[in-house]
């Protein structure tokens, strides 16, 4: 037992590696970031049709499901498209960093979809990751875009989140994946048509172009989805949630090993991305010990 949980945990700890290892597949990728969001998708949807047909899943879904999936499907995309976008223009420290705020726009809509008040505490933290986040953009002048996108990024990408906690209640998670990713494809194709960027230039990319998308769509899209899910059937909430809090660090060490000197960052962007990164793991210690408070005073009651 000890020996299986030791397994999950290290097989966690991989997962979030390759969540960290997109990034530096984005700034390997020659191409811009809607083409690369693309074939990212589309590749992804042909394993992920793969893993249903060899575990013979079906592929039915209601009509609710579908217009649940089409509009968080045009999120995730826009989502990794901004998220690409801010790498290209700033480079990986920057914008794995700045996306650490997911924790702090979480904390805003969760509120707002769960029906529960916000909390003092969350926007005390929320107002200390804007400190560091102010560090970072008042003196790295020429990664402000690159900032930007990767904020508007965080936002999607919490948003999605979020309405994934409500979907999850209704629909396994490889369909609610599926389906996302399907309808996140269709998004992009519509835009590339409309803007006339389908032509065979469009599909000729290099080898080592090909082999990276391979790469990011099959180990960094599609299995690590399916293994994530398996993972937290065995691991609690809050191990997941902190060990996922390292994969900005992950990121960052492997841009330093692999870029060198364009990953170099002055002294002020540590500071600000230790206040970031050190507010996001304290806000999931701080949830923790509150939800460990309320189930040990749960606990309690049952036994009286």
């Amino acid at each position: 037992m000890q020996e299986s949980k030791l397994n999950n945990y290290l097989l966690l700890h991989f997962i979030v590696f390759i969540w960290g290892f997109t990034a530096i597949l984005g700034a390997l990728i020659s191409i811009d970031a809607i083409p690369l969001v693309f074939f990212r998708m589309a590749l992804a949807v042909f394993f992920i049709v793969l893993y249903f047909l060899i575990k013979k899943k079906k592929f039915s879904l209601d009509a609710k499901g579908v217009a649940k999936f089409l509009i968080t499907g045009i999120i995730i995309a826009l989502h990794w498209i901004f998220f690409f976008k801010a790498i290209k223009l700033s480079n990986v420290s920057v914008a794995l960093v700045t996306m650490s705020t997911g924790a702090f726009f979480t904390s805003l809509l969760e509120p707002f979809f769960f029906k529960r008040k916000i909390k003092t505490i969350e926007i005390l933290l929320g107002l200390f990751v804007i400190v560091g986040l102010y560090i970072i953009f008042n003196f790295e002048n020429e990664y402000k875009l690159g900032i930007i996108y990767a904020l508007i990024a965080s936002f999607l990408g919490s948003l999605f989140a979020v309405l994934n906690g409500l979907f999850i209640k209704t629909y396994q998670a490889e369909k609610i994946s599926l389906y996302q990713l399907f309808f996140g494809t269709l998004f992009v194709a519509m835009y590339i048509l409309c803007t006339s960027s389908f032509t065979m230039a469009f599909f000729k990319l290099s080898n080592l172009d090909w082999l990276y998308l391979f790469i990011l769509s099959s180990v960094c899209t599609a299995y690590a989805f399916i293994a994530s899910v398996k993972v937290m059937k065995y691991i609690s909430p809050y191990t997941v949630m902190l060990t996922v809090n390292l994969e900005p660090i992950y990121a960052i060490v492997l841009a330093v090993l692999i870029f060198g000197e364009k990953e170099q960052m002055s002294n002020t962007f540590y500071i600000g991305a230790f206040i970031v990164l050190f507010v996001v793991l304290l806000n999931g210690v701080i949830k923790n010990g509150v939800n460990l408070k309320h189930k040990f005073t749960q606990s309690l009651n049952r036994k009286k």
